[in-house]
C-alpha cells in the first residue's frame, strides 16, 4: 500500500436478522374411515371409497369373496387389490381386509387390524350385505340366521366396538363445545322385504340399531344415519327389471354408487354434522 492509499473500511454489520429457510406447513392428518362390503367395483361400497378418498380420508374397508362366488355375478377377481390402488393414487392410506362378517370375533379383528394399520377410525360406514331373495314360506332357517349374523348382528359389533374405541372430539352436553363432534356412522338399508324376507327384515333391525346409536353414543360426539339408496344396479339387475325400475322413478333413471356416495360424503363432512338419528331416503322419488 502506497502513502496516499486509505485503507478499506469495514463492512458494517447487518441489523437484518439471519433467516432459516422456509419449510412446508405439515400436511394435516387424513381422518380414517372404515367401509364394509367394499368387494366389487361397481359395487356401492366402493364408490363410497373414492369419494371419501377424493375428499381427504384414509380408508380401511372389509371384502368377503367368498360371499360374491355364490352369487350369480360372481367374483371380481383382484377386486380388492385393484380398489385400494384407486384410493392410494387418490392420496389415501388403504387397509383392505378380507373379512367373514358371519363369525362375531370379526368386528374386533376388523378394527384391530384397521387401527394397527392407519390409526383410529373417524367414520363407520356400513354397506355390507347378505342377500339371497326368498320370501314368507321358502324361506329356510339356515338362510334366515345367516341374514341376521351378518346383516344386524355383525352391524351391531361393528357399531359397538366402533363406540368402545372411539377416541374423537366429544360434542354431548351443553357447554362450551357442545355439539362440534367429530364420529360418524353412516348405514346402508332397504325396506325391500316382499319376496326378499331374510334381507328386508335383517335391515329393518340394523336400521333400529344405527338410530339408537345417535342417542347411545352422543356423549362421544358421534351422529349416526341410514340411508336407502333405492334401487342401485350394481350388476345384479336383469334389463326388464332395470326398466321397470327406472320407469318408477320421477327422473326416469336409476341411482349410482356415486349418488349414495355424495351423500355419505356430506353426512361425514363438518357440515353434515346437524343431520343425526335419520332414516334418510335417497332414491331419487321412486315410490316405496
Amino acid at each position: 500500500m502506497t502513502i496516499n492509499e486509505q485503507p478499506s473500511a469495514a463492512p458494517e454489520p447487518t441489523s437484518e436478522p439471519v433467516r432459516a429457510p422456509e419449510r412446508a406447513a405439515p400436511e394435516p392428518a387424513r381422518p380414517v374411515a372404515l367401509i364394509t362390503g367394499v368387494g366389487r367395483s361397481i359395487g356401492i361400497g366402493a364408490g363410497i371409497a373414492r369419494q371419501l378418498a377424493a375428499s381427504g380420508w384414509d380408508i380401511a374397508f372389509t371384502y368377503w369373496t367368498p360371499y360374491d362366488r355364490r352369487m350369480e355375478w360372481g367374483a371380481e377377481d383382484g377386486a380388492a387389490a385393484a380398489i385400494a390402488k384407486e384410493l392410494e393414487d387418490a392420496g389415501a392410506r388403504t387397509a383392505a381386509i378380507e373379512a367373514d362378517l358371519t363369525g362375531p370375533d370379526a368386528p374386533t379383528r376388523i378394527f384391530d387390524e384397521a387401527e394397527q394399520r392407519l390409526g383410529p377410525v373417524t367414520a363407520l360406514v356400513l354397506s355390507h350385505a347378505e342377500s339371497v331373495d326368498s320370501g314368507l314360506l321358502d324361506t329356510t332357517v339356515e338362510a334366515f340366521d345367516r341374514h341376521f349374523a351378518v346383516n344386524t348382528r355383525a352391524s351391531w359389533l361393528l357399531i359397538r366396538e366402533y363406540g368402545l374405541r372411539f377416541r374423537g372430539e366429544p360434542g354431548g352436553g351443553t357447554g362450551a363445545g357442545a355439539g362440534t363432534g367429530t364420529g360418524r356412522i353412516v348405514a346402508l338399508t332397504s325396506d325391500h322385504t316382499v319376496g326378499n324376507l331374510p334381507y328386508g327384515a335383517s335391515k329393518g333391525a340394523l336400521d333400529r340399531i344405527t338410530l339408537a346409536a345417535a342417542h347411545e353414543l352422543a356423549h362421544l360426539g358421534v351422529t349416526a344415519n341410514v340411508i336407502n339408496p333405492g334401487p342401485v344396479d350394481t350388476g345384479w339387475m336383469n334389463d326388464e327389471l332395470r326398466e321397470a325400475l327406472a320407469q318408477g322413478t320421477p327422473l326416469g333413471r336409476l341411482g349410482t354408487p356415486r349418488d349414495t356416495a355424495h351423500l355419505v360424503d356430506f353426512l361425514c363432512s363438518p357440515q353434515g354434522q346437524w343431520v343425526n338419528g335419520q332414516l334418510l331416503k335417497s332414491n331419487g322419488g321412486a315410490a316405496s
